[in-house]
């Protein structure tokens, strides 16, 4: 039944109107199924994708997919490693550091995918923890630190998104001629609003006047 569908003839009133006065090319079902809507979505996805990831971010997710102890750490590969931390970490990585990283990836490589405690791990967090609790954070430092530098690209990634949203409200077309200092307070305030529902006005008028002395009494 499967394949008498799938050998089917797949009719589309549109593509017979464009051929008409073209020789007649016969599309099965199957070719329809999974050419023209499969490839489609993929595509659809990869243009998406492409839209969303610039070629920095996409390099950068690529090079930090190396540190991934996902199947028996089968992506771990040492020269994309050090690039992923000469590239987008320079100033957290100076001097020899670089060089010391270079050689304790390679007794990493040897020593962490065998500790039973490490090899069947499939995420970074998992590896940062198992590193910790293993004391093995300790004998491979500069990898950890790595480690969590990457681990909080997420987060620093979600901020960086929340800060822009919050531009786009706060400084509108009748702020335009605010300056960045008080931008700057003002967006902090916004995008902290859990922190600032604690802040009596008390506390700030307290604040306010510890700065200098006022002549006005704003209580």
């Amino acid at each position: 039944m499967e394949d008498e569908f799938f050998n089917a003839p797949y009719f589309d009133v549109l593509k017979s109107l464009r051929r008409q006065g073209k020789q007649k090319q016969m599309v099965t079902m199957e070719h329809h199924c999974r050419v023209e809507i499969f490839t489609a979505a993929i595509d659809q996805q990869l243009h998406e994708l492409n839209n969303r990831f610039s070629e920095q971010m996409t390099e950068l997710l690529i090079l930090s997919a190396s540190l991934n102890p996902r199947d028996g750490y089968r992506y771990f590969n040492i020269e994309n490693i050090c690039k992923l931390a000469e590239k987008f970490y320079p100033e957290d990585f100076l001097g020899d550091e670089k060089i010391h990283l270079q050689c304790e990836l390679q007794h990493y490589g040897l020593d962490v995918p065998v500790l039973p405690d490490l090899k069947n791990l499939s995420t970074l967090g998992d590896l940062c923890h198992g590193l910790v609790t293993t004391g093995k954070a300790d004998m491979y430092p500069l990898v950890d630190r790595l480690l969590r530098l990457v681990l909080t690209l997420t987060a620093s990634t979600a901020t960086s998104e929340r800060a822009f949203s919050a531009m786009k409200i706060v400084k509108t077309s009748l702020r335009n001629r605010m300056e960045d200092e008080f931008l700057r307070d003002y967006l902090i305030v916004y995008i902290e609003k859990e922190i600032a529902e604690t802040i009596s006005t008390e506390e700030i008028i307290d604040s306010f006047y510890l700065i200098k002395e006022r002549r006005a009494h704003l209580k």
